[in-house]
């Protein structure tokens, strides 16, 4: 009889990946759970994030017309960015909760205004001994069902492992 990895025993507590996470995520990161954070989707090197839309979370134009709806702010979608290219990172990995994972390097690029929920995918490109990287697309849909880029990112950081 094999004993159970700390993840796999974790896993025995879920449905799935997801919901583990977003237990984590929900009882111990309260800024990311304020703004209303899900996993979405986690696959092997890659992971979905999304923050709805709320208007605590925006910026309003001064030149905005009034029915206009106000944008989400652009630390917003680098916080998601952020937090997805570096919890993608542990999917690759053989024991993903072993290693303690921090941003070393954070690039972004915003495309448009987001008016709606941003969805965050992230996709491993790799990890190594000590550093991974990974690359992120922000999607967000209009308040009249169009979907656009809205942001894309590249994450570098620093892997420290239990070894």
């Amino acid at each position: 009889m094999t004993e159970d990895t700390p993840t796999e025993a974790m896993l025995e507590e879920f449905d799935d990946r997801e919901s583990m996470l977003q237990h984590f995520l929900d009882e111990n990161q309260e800024f990311l759970s304020w703004l209303g954070t899900s996993i979405d989707h986690v696959g092997d090197g890659t992971m979905t994030m999304s923050i709805p839309y709320d208007e605590k979370l925006t910026n309003t134009r001064p030149t905005a017309a009034d029915d206009e709806r106000a944008d989400m702010h652009g630390g917003v979608a680098a916080t998601l960015i952020d937090t997805v290219g570096g919890l993608c990172l542990r999917t690759a990995m053989d024991d993903p909760f072993g290693a303690r994972i921090a941003t070393i390097n954070l690039n972004l690029n915003y495309l448009r205004p987001a008016t709606g929920d941003l969805v965050a995918t992230a996709d491993v490109v790799r990890v190594g001994g000590s550093v991974g990287v990974s690359e992120i697309v922000v999607e967000s849909t209009t308040p009249d069902g169009e979907t656009h880029e809205v942001a894309i990112g590249q994450g570098a950081y620093r892997v420290f492992r239990g070894d």
